[in-house]
Order: C-alpha cells, then structure tokens, then sequence
C-alpha cells in the first residue's frame, strides 16, 4: 500500500485554516503593509530620482565603486521597461531577507553556543535545503492563498537555512583566545558578543547573507506563478508566451538587482567596521 503524503497533510492544513484563520489574517496584513509601504516609497518619486538617491547615498555610504555599480543596475531596469516590477522585486527580497536574518542570527549563534540545539536543528535544515524550492509555495498557497503574502512566506523559510548554517559556522569559528582575553579584562557577555566575536565572524556571516540575498531572489523568480508580481511575474509571462526578449530582460534584471543589493549591503558592512 503506497503511503499518500497529501493524506495526511491536507487535513493538517484545514484544520491549521479552521483554528488559526485570525492569526493568518493578521499575518497577512501585516506583511501586505510593510511591503506596500516599502513599495510605495520607492515608487512615490521619478525612476531618476530614486537611482539618484541611490547612488549619492552609495557614495557616501560605501564609495565611488558601489555607487557606479548602483548606477548601472537601476539604469538598466530603468532602461529594460522594468523599473515597477524592479523595485516590486527589491521590496520583497528586502522585507524577506530581513525577517530571514532575524531568524536565523539568533538561532545560529544559540546552536553555536549549545550543541543539542545544533543537533536538534540539523535534520531540520537538511530537509529544507533538500526539499525543491517551488515545494515551499504550495502549503503557503493553501493558507494564505495567491499572492505575494505565501511568495514572502516560502522565500522567508527558503532563505533561513544558508544564513543559520553559516552563523553558527561562523561563531564556532571564533579563536577561543578572544574570547578568553575579554573574560580576562571582565567584559560583559554582551559585550564579548557584539565587540569581540561579531567582528571575528563577519566575514562568514557576510558569506551568509549573500547566499540568503541570492536564494532569496531564486524563490522571487518562482513565485512569480503564485501572482507575486515584479520581476518574477515578467520571467512567467515570458516563458509562458514564450517571449525571449521579455524573459531576457528580466532575468537580466534580476541579476542586476541581486548584484546591487549584495554589494550595497557588503559595502555598508565593511565601511562600518572601518569606522
């Protein structure tokens, strides 16, 4: 007798309807807020204005480079006919990777600091690293329906398990001498936290989160088929009307935006430990 996942699952999730349908409602609001909002701010002024302030805001933020590079990515959203569904995309990739990293720093630095945690999580993290991406979109469907609310929910948990990975590699990672030497001079717990191992493992949490970035945007680009809307949304019209110029563009576009949020948030890291 073949066992029916689906059998036992779909009850699971009326049952998750039926009982917690205010709390989903409420989730629901919320997350349409913070993204209306974000896309209402980036949308509010003239495409030249924003890449504008981008880019001065990158000089002064990273440098010359960053700032050209920004230059450069807006321009070609801006010039591909893709400049809504851009920063459509940008919105959701932002308000996902942060709600992600909000997660996942706190429960990598616990499972850095207790291994039962870190084993308990593990199996946890090899299914959804393992299960395909495109799985994540169908439970958040029949919860929350179509639109962008599941597509933020699936790229959320697509982009935990990298980020967590890493800042517990990343915290197992630091030298026990520095830690020991801020002991010594009596520092607080805290303070060894954020002034002594935050430092010593920035790199591979910067490794992290760029996974998480670019896991992030692959989730965007497949949730295009559950009405999420920006870029992803162009790359399904293109390839449903088999349009090779359209889907070009906006995988060309997603790229840039992807390289753009990356460097941006790279450089602003490293300029504040500089300072």
């Amino acid at each position: 007798m073949d066992f029916n996942p689906g059998a036992v699952l779909a009850p699971v999730i009326d049952w998750l309807n039926a009982n917690f349908h205010g709390f989903f409602a409420l989730v629901t609001r919320l997350i349409e807020a913070i993204l209306g909002g974000l896309e209402a701010a980036l949308l509010v002024l003239p495409a030249g204005a924003v890449i504008a302030i981008v880019v001065i805001a990158a000089f002064f933020a990273t440098g010359l480079r960053v700032a050209a590079l920004a230059f450069c990515c807006l321009g070609f959203c801006w010039l591909a006919g893709l400049w809504q569904a851009s920063m459509q995309t940008i919105a959701l990739v932002v308000v996902a990777v942060a709600i992600a990293v909000a997660i996942a720093f706190p429960l990598g630095i616990l499972a850095a600091r207790r291994a039962s945690v870190e084993r308990a999580l593990r199996p946890v993290l090899d299914v959804m690293q393992t299960v395909p991406p495109w799985v994540y979109l169908i439970p958040a469907v029949m919860i929350f329906s179509l639109g962008r609310v599941p597509a933020i929910i699936a790229t959320i948990v697509y982009g935990i398990p990298p980020m967590l990975r890493l800042t517990t590699l990343a915290f197992r990672g630091v030298p026990t001498d520095l830690k020991e030497l801020g002991q010594a001079i009596g520092a607080k717990p805290s303070t060894i936290l954020w002034k002594i191992e935050l430092p010593a493992a920035k790199p591979t949490l910067l490794v992290g989160l760029n996974q998480c970035i670019l896991l992030s945007l692959a989730m965007v680009v497949l949730a295009g088929l559950v009405g999420a809307g920006g870029l992803g949304a162009e790359v399904t019209r293109g390839l449903t009307r088999m349009e090779m110029g359209l889907g070009l563009r906006a995988g060309l576009a997603i790229v840039a935006v992807a390289v753009l949020v990356d460097r941006l948030t790279r450089g602003a890291l490293d300029r504040r430990k500089a300072i």
